[in-house]
């Protein structure tokens, strides 16, 4: 099949591309390199370095006629949604519709899309929240992902494409971006690898549900399937916090930092973990990597990648 993986030179997506390939797939690559890396990008893929909301999107729609779009290009980090809202939208929402319209002129079949279950459900009341889960964002991030689940509803009703929207967990692993504001596995095995102190937001007993991304990539594999549609969880149904991170790396790495606490960021839930029953029930699939054992593995790529 012929796929567009937008964010393809990011963490996640570029997972997902090196797969697609290895499995025999035609797939171009979409990423504007705002937070992605260019050293991400297999070089089977073909590359368009390109934003998701510019007009020429439409045009390469066109020219390549893709079976399948897996959109996983985002503004990813909550604490710039808070901050700057506007951008968010246009970033996040904008250019979600832009390629969503694309696919719909051109004939895509499929539209995969990377949403979030650890912000569009907002604070939980049932513990792990499973897809029937009221959808209460409280991020401007969470509100952006719930919207383009809207739009890619909205075209499947219009133009019958197909779709699978799965709703992430706190994902990690190689080729996480250690230098912004999200990610605080890949930020704190960083800090510490280098000897430097890691600070924890607030009093570190904010919960996280983590899936490690070889698991999030199988998911991406099999959303691949023609008879295979709907929003599904993708997470480990288990939930650990912030300070067991820490702690954890601390130890596989031997780090001898302090655990410091600096005041709490605004817009973060207090509790976020997901049930993955619909889609094991759905397809078998089930996370396959424990989260200490992924721990290890994450440091040992950015180990090598020091």
């Amino acid at each position: 099949m012929k796929i567009c993986v937008t964010g393809g030179a990011g963490f996640i997506a570029s997972n997902i591309v090196d797969k697609y390939i290895e499995l025999g797939h035609d797939v171009v690559v979409i990423d504007n390199l705002s937070t992605g890396n260019r050293n991400n990008i297999n070089p089977k893929a073909k590359f368009h370095e390109l934003d998701v909301t510019s007009d020429r999107i439409e045009k390469i729609f066109e020219e390549e006629k893709f079976d399948i779009l897996n959109h996983h290009a985002a503004q990813v980090d909550v604490r710039v949604s808070v901050n700057n809202p506007i951008f968010d939208a246009q970033t996040n929402i904008i250019g979600g519709v832009n390629l969503f319209n694309s696919a719909a002129k051109s004939g895509v079949k499929k539209i995969i899309f990377a949403s979030s279950g650890g912000t569009v459900y907002g604070e939980q009341t049932i513990f792990p929240a499973d897809e029937s889960h009221p959808t209460e964002p409280v991020s401007p991030y969470g509100i952006s992902k719930l919207a383009n689940e809207k739009y890619i509803k909205y075209y499947n009703l219009n133009d019958g494409i197909d779709f699978v929207i799965f709703r992430y967990a706190n994902i990690y692993g190689p080729r996480q971006n250690p230098f912004g504001e999200a990610g605080v596995v890949a930020i704190f095995a960083n800090k510490m690898l280098k000897g430097e102190q890691a600070f924890i937001n607030g009093d570190g007993e904010n919960t996280r549900d983590y899936v490690y991304v070889d698991d999030v990539v199988n998911a991406n594999v099999i959303a691949l399937q023609a008879n295979l549609n709907g929003i599904y969880n993708i997470g480990t149904a288990t939930e650990n916090d912030v300070n067991y991170i820490f702690n954890s790396l601390k130890k596989i790495i031997g780090a001898e930092c302090d655990e410091i606490h600096n005041p709490a960021k605004p817009g973060e839930q207090r509790r976020s973990v997901i049930s993955y029953q619909k889609f094991n029930e759905v397809c078998g699939w089930t996370p396959q990597t424990n989260l200490f054992d992924g721990l290890i593995k994450t440091v040992d790529f950015f180990k090598k990648s020091k």
